[in-house]
């Protein structure tokens, strides 16, 4: 069965982009998307718990069926790849108490799936956004515009992993 309703998460310690995405019919919709802010100088402990907080009250309040992640990709700057990689454990760890899967997609998959160009860059996914979507819904700020891309990347996914399920019969 398709996945219908899901979370999509641009993870960062900063900022956190987050969008619910829902399957009405066969084109996607923006149910509700945003950007969770953590005030700077806080610990980082009391970071993650926000935004596993945030992540958490977001999952109660929309019931989606599974959660989607930007996959870390490593840079040149360890120290903000490394709050990124806790960032996404937080979010991992809300959505595992929640009892959801949570399906990570690496930039370049996000991109391919909503442009068809894995090395778009972000003005042209808002563009993709807006013809797949349509121009109501998908939110201005770049992190939970990110957010979107992840969460429409997923619901592709989940789609085709469920017709090529049913193709082979079941069989594994």
């Amino acid at each position: 069965m398709f996945e219908n309703v899901v979370v999509g998460v641009d993870p960062g310690t900063a900022s956190v982009g987050l969008a619910v995405v829902a399957r009405n019919g066969s084109r996607p919709s923006v149910t509700w998307a945003g950007a969770f802010r953590t005030p700077a100088g806080l610990a980082p402990a009391e970071r993650l718990r926000r935004i596993h907080d945030a992540v958490a009250e977001l999952i109660v309040e929309h019931e989606p069926s599974a959660l989607a992640l930007e996959r870390l990709m490593w840079g040149k700057n360890v120290d903000s790849a490394m709050a990124v990689a806790r960032s996404s454990g937080a979010i991992m760890v809300a959505a595992a108490r929640a009892g959801l899967p949570v399906h990570e997609y690496a930039p370049l998959e996000v991109k391919m799936a909503v442009t068809g160009v894995g090395n778009a860059p972000k003005d042209q996914v808002r563009r993709a956004l807006d013809r797949v979507l349509g121009v109501e819904g998908v939110p201005t700020q770049p992190d939970a515009a990110d957010a979107v891309a992840v969460a429409v990347c997923h619901l592709q996914q989940s789609r085709f992993r469920a017709l090529a399920a049913r193709a082979d019969g079941g069989r594994g």
